[in-house]
């Protein structure tokens, strides 16, 4: 049985959010790198990007982030930027889920092979259950669940939501 954690609204009000908390830390920057986890990370970061047009002057550029996520080591990471135009550059990392936290160590750490001004990361939902020391420095939702239950972002036209079964 599902069980709706966050209706449509309370979603696009969770990404507003993490939107002004990441404009809000990178006020200075002329230039901002959304880098989204290939599945749900990548129609966050999205969405994301979209609230930051709204409310930044700052070019806010999107990074495609891929990776095998059940085998992140044997894949390897790839990003549609190259490494030398996110050099020295500030880039929030960003995935539906936290987790394990295996894909968003194994993204930080493909981005931490070049200098930044700033990595950070966001979630739409953080779930505790870490087993590497990666944390979600924006996060929409933090929820205490048995390793049993799954978590599920639907991103729908006019419908996002998030359930737990």
């Amino acid at each position: 049985m599902q069980n709706k954690i966050l209706t449509n609204e309370q979603v696009q009000h969770k990404i507003r959010r993490i939107a002004y908390q990441i404009y809000e830390a990178n006020v200075e920057e002329k230039e901002i790198i959304i880098a989204g986890i290939v599945g749900g990370g990548l129609l966050l970061a999205k969405k994301i990007q979209k609230v930051l047009r709204e409310i930044t002057n700052a070019e806010v550029l999107l990074c495609e982030v891929s990776m095998d996520k059940r085998n992140p080591v044997k894949s390897g990471v790839k990003t549609s930027i190259n490494e030398e135009d996110y050099e020295n550059k500030s880039i929030v990392l960003v995935d539906d889920v936290l987790n394990s936290g295996t894909t968003l160590i194994y993204g930080v750490h493909h981005f931490l092979k070049v200098p930044l001004k700033q990595l950070k990361t966001a979630v739409l939902v953080n779930r505790n259950h870490k087993k590497y020391p990666v944390k979600a420095d924006y996060k929409g939702i933090s929820l205490s669940t048995s390793l049993q239950e799954h978590v599920h972002v639907r991103f729908h036209a006019n419908n996002d939501v998030v359930y737990l079964d």
